[in-house]
């Protein structure tokens, strides 16, 4: 190979390098590359020409057109945070709520189109139903039913945002909080409801044990008043048995007579087993016995229960 060939091999080889930009420039005019979960809006002096929605490789010669635009919309699900929402309850507490938002582009056309721009107009719409909703429940139903709020909260925007090609997947409550001084008051009256529960607990109780304590102090003493009342009814019992033998009778009367004579010495029964006092069973004699007794007193022999009674000294 003579020189000159040389020369123009290794000229059209970089004649060849230096077009290769310029052939790959003009390919991406007139062809159109899509991705997964990507929409490509093709308009036409402004004017909606078509949507490419298909993944891949797309020619679009008329897009080495200079009034010919593409503008890629992804469709891929998006979120959005909104934070500091103020809200009053249906009391008129201001409650601060941060709300997150779970999106997707439904209609590239109509997000392009049909509002200027969705973003911010979803911003006041969700500000919008968080106040219309919320402020009609107390604070404590917003901070116990989240779910429920958000649910009803994602219908409300779903609705409004499908004229403009969103779907809205989810609406969730993330933060509840009230303002400091709001927050402080309402520590405060948690307190003194719990002071207050506490007290009236305890003062029930203590109502309950004092009525406990009464009706068993009743019980005791009914039960106290029948026994004593059954005692000289067994022990009138035993002295009428007794008036059928006149001997003990006679001996019981003397040894009653004898403890009234001195005082200071107690006489005990054997054979009672100590139940039964003189003194007792004395009061219920009948005072025309005793006289009795003591008329017959003089002369007569003791008995086995002068025998058995046996004076006791003085403790």
């Amino acid at each position: 190979m003579n020189s000159p060939d040389t020369l123009h091999f290794f000229g059209g080889l970089v004649l060849g390098l230096a077009a290769l930009p310029f052939l790959f420039g003009i390919l991406q005019r007139l062809a159109l590359q899509v991705e997964d979960e990507e929409a490509v809006i093709v308009t036409r002096f402004g004017r909606l020409e078509r949507v490419i929605t298909r993944p891949g490789w797309h020619w679009l010669l008329a897009r080495a057109l200079p009034w010919v635009k593409t503008v890629p919309v992804s469709l891929r699900r998006d979120f959005r945070e909104f934070n500091n929402i103020h809200v009053n309850d249906a009391r008129g507490t201001t409650v601060i709520v941060d709300l997150w938002l779970e999106f997707r582009i439904a209609d590239p056309a109509k997000a392009l189109f049909d509002v200027a721009d969705w973003d911010r107009s979803l911003n006041n719409l969700v500000t919008h139903s968080a106040i219309s909703i919320l402020g009609n429940r107390e604070f404590q139903q917003i901070l116990c039913d989240r779910n429920e709020l958000g649910d009803l909260l994602q219908r409300d925007v779903a609705a409004e945002t499908a004229r403009w090609g969103l779907e809205v997947d989810a609406v969730l409550i993330r933060n509840v909080s009230l303002l400091p001084e709001v927050s402080h008051q309402v520590l405060e009256t948690i307190s003194a409801r719990l002071e207050r529960a506490k007290a009236d607990i305890e003062e029930e109780g203590r109502q309950r044990v004092a009525l406990l304590e009464a009706e068993t102090e009743a019980h005791i003493a009914g039960m106290v008043a029948e026994a004593k009342g059954q005692y000289p009814s067994a022990v009138g019992r035993a002295l009428a048995a007794l008036s059928h033998e006149p001997e003990v009778l006679v001996a019981y009367q003397e040894l009653y007579e004898l403890s009234l004579i001195r005082p200071h010495r107690t006489i005990a029964f054997s054979g009672f087993n100590g139940e039964l006092r003189a003194v007792d069973a004395a009061m219920l004699l009948n005072p025309a016995g005793a006289e009795h007794a003591g008329r017959e007193h003089s002369g007569h022999e003791p008995n086995a229960l002068e025998r058995a009674a046996k004076p006791l000294p003085r403790s």
